[in-house]
């Protein structure tokens, strides 16, 4: 038996080297290293002895070796206020997608739209060394992007825009999105509007969109009743009902979300109230719920898939060497009117 064919001492839980490898495919070190972090500098008939010598030993290359040496790990982090929700998953999908056509790999943390745990989070993929981190902001975040700058980490934020070009965005202005969704329902001749939603956050922004237009009509601010960001169908149903007990004129209700507007939209139909006639619902986010229910639901539509994709191209760029491309990209948003507003 030849030495290529011979196994390694050290029994069953022993595991194949490197070395193991370049014995196996008849090469160097230095070639096997090569092939499995810069393959496009092996020729491809070495490149295919290695693979398969890899294969045939089920050789696990030690990524983290590499990433010292390289001072890249090829990890981007995604920080998110939830993973519940299809919104914020279609964002990760988009950005999984980005990241598997440039060679990443990508890791999620959920803040669930705690601050202190967000910041908790991004240190700890500080710690792991990622190379970029993308963000869908819970706190206002100055301390967060100090800390992401000391730390030589690009760093993208989705759903909001950034206030400077020379930060990485991509998303839309949560407030002239509120605002839009104001003015269709004035149009609509809707004039005792009121904002069922979270008071921090997008959710405020969207409400302070809705502020602006109704300013702008000459109308007083709308009435508001305050609900959680991660409410359940139930919970939304509550809030739906404690608003209405406060101000029983409301005519047409702007729920920060899709979720809150469908528990809005059951709560309806239990009390027998018409939609739109005794009051019209319309939601934000263009959930697969909105067109699945009865009365189909008026919303926002965002690109939330797009918002993770770009994001996911920016951060390439960036980490490429690439600074002159766009660093804040407004994806904008469209009122989509069905029946219940």
């Amino acid at each position: 038996m030849s030495s290529k064919d011979s196994p390694r001492q050290g029994g069953a839980a022993s595991r194949p080297r490197m070395a193991d490898v370049a014995r196996e495919a008849g090469v160097s070190l230095v070639t096997v290293s090569r092939a499995i972090n810069q393959p496009d500098k092996v020729a491809a008939e070495t490149l295919v002895q290695v693979r398969s010598a890899i294969e045939r030993l089920r050789y696990v290359p030690n990524l983290t070796a590499g990433s010292l040496a390289s001072n890249r790990s090829r990890i981007i982090a995604a920080v998110v206020p939830t993973l519940a929700s299809s919104i914020f998953s279609d964002t990760i999908d988009g950005l999984a997608q980005a990241l598997d056509e440039g060679g990443y790999q990508l890791l999620v943390g959920q803040t669930r739209y705690d601050a202190d745990h967000e910041n908790e989070v991004v240190d700890i993929f500080i710690g792991r060394r990622v190379d970029g981190l993308m963000l869908i902001r819970t706190g206002s975040g100055r301390s967060l992007d100090e800390r992401l700058a000391m730390a030589g980490i690009p760093l993208i934020q989705t759903w909001e825009l950034a206030d400077g070009d020379d930060e990485l965005s991509v998303g839309f202005s949560n407030r002239a999105a509120g605002a839009a969704a104001g003015h269709y329902l004035l149009e609509r001749g809707y004039s005792r509007i009121a904002f069922l939603g979270s008071d921090g956050g997008r959710a405020a922004t969207r409400h302070a969109g809705l502020i602006d237009a109704m300013a702008a009509a000459g109308l007083p601010q709308p009435a508001f009743s305050q609900i959680g960001p991660m409410a359940s169908l139930a919970e939304s149903a509550e809030g739906f009902r404690v608003l209405m007990a406060e101000h029983p004129d409301t005519r047409a209700i702007l729920c920060a979300n899709d979720s809150i507007a469908a528990g809005a939209l059951f709560e309806c139909q239990r009390r027998g109230l018409d939609v739109p006639g005794d009051v019209a619902v319309m939601g934000f986010g263009d959930l697969p719920i909105a067109e699945a229910i009865v009365p189909t639901l008026t919303t926002v539509r965002v690109s939330s898939g797009d918002m993770g994709l770009r994001a996911g191209e920016l951060l390439l760029a960036r980490l490429s060497g690439e600074t002159d491309s766009a660093g804040r990209v407004d994806l904008g948003f469209t009122v989509m009117a069905r029946d219940s507003a």
